[in-house]
């Protein structure tokens, strides 16, 4: 595993974390989302799902949307008390080591993002994961992957926490390969059934938007305090704005950086680019 340092993950942390996102926000992006469809796909219809960690909950209101009958846990009181004011969900306050549920509770448990915030390492969730699992259910869990470029960089990575551990940083996260997941789950009974590295485009989102947007920009610098453009090149008062000419323009930069973006997506999608750049890795497993 690689552990990273800068500030603790801990329940302020998250606080602070939910409280710069909306549950609107978070739900828009879950609907449309690449990890939504894994998800999914590995859950039985109908199974009794809950969600260790779930933050916002706008993953647990995503699966109620779609006919699952999901429950949220999370240690932060204000992200609950922020999805309630979003949309009535059933959520509690609770430590994911010491979960207040009875053996057997549901058919399916997922935990995206949060077990490798544990210092200790993720047993001690996944036990009570397995714990509050019926026999045969399903897990499904994701966790920073050491994909390729993590590999070539652990060196790098290992010496810069050391100095950072060093300088007073806190612990915040382990990254793990494939092996050390599916090691971490078979030690608590989890048979393995699929594995999928996800979110290639870390890098990339914080960087395509804004150069597309840059390439966009002077052609709109036509109408600098005037009304929004529509498709047809008019503001709200359909005051012509620009040329039919400088309209052809936009719409085919427009275009052009829609299928550009197409074509990212489908590179970074392939298997040796997700296994080179994937940000996450998702494991789907049984319960023994």
């Amino acid at each position: 595993m690689l552990a990273y340092y800068s500030v603790a993950a801990d329940r302020e942390f998250w606080s602070e974390h939910w409280g710069g996102h909306s549950v609107s926000e978070l739900l828009a992006l879950a609907r449309r989302s690449p990890l939504t469809d894994l998800i999914t796909a590995a859950l039985p219809r109908g199974a009794r799902v809950l969600e260790g960690g779930c933050g916002l909950g706008q993953y647990v209101l995503l699966l109620r949307e779609r006919g699952w009958p999901a429950v949220g846990v999370d240690w932060s009181v204000e992200a609950l008390a922020a999805c309630r004011r979003a949309a009535p969900a059933p959520l509690a306050a609770m430590e994911l080591t010491r979960l207040a549920l009875r053996d057997g509770a549901v058919d399916a448990y997922v935990s995206l993002g949060v077990v490798e915030h544990d210092p200790a390492g993720p047993d001690a969730i996944l036990a009570e994961a397995r714990r509050t699992l019926v026999a045969g259910g399903t897990l499904v869990i994701s966790v920073p992957y050491v994909n390729g470029v993590r590999r070539l960089g652990a060196p790098w990575i290992r010496r810069r926490g050391r100095a950072l551990a060093a300088a007073g940083g806190a612990f915040y996260q382990y990254a793990f390969s494939r092996a050390e997941l599916v090691a971490a789950l078979a030690r608590h009974g989890f048979t393995p059934l699929a594995a999928h590295p996800y979110d290639p485009a870390r890098v990339l989102r914080s960087t395509l938007p804004r150069a597309l947007a840059n390439r966009l920009r002077p052609a709109e610098g036509s109408r600098a305090g005037r009304g929004p453009v529509g498709a047809d090149g008019q503001d709200n008062q359909n005051a012509p704005l620009l040329s039919r000419g400088a309209t052809r323009r936009v719409r085919d930069r427009v275009g052009v950086a829609h299928g550009l973006g197409a074509l990212v997506r489908r590179v970074l999608y392939t298997r040796p680019a997700l296994r080179l750049l994937g940000h996450m890795l998702l494991v789907v497993a049984r319960r023994a």
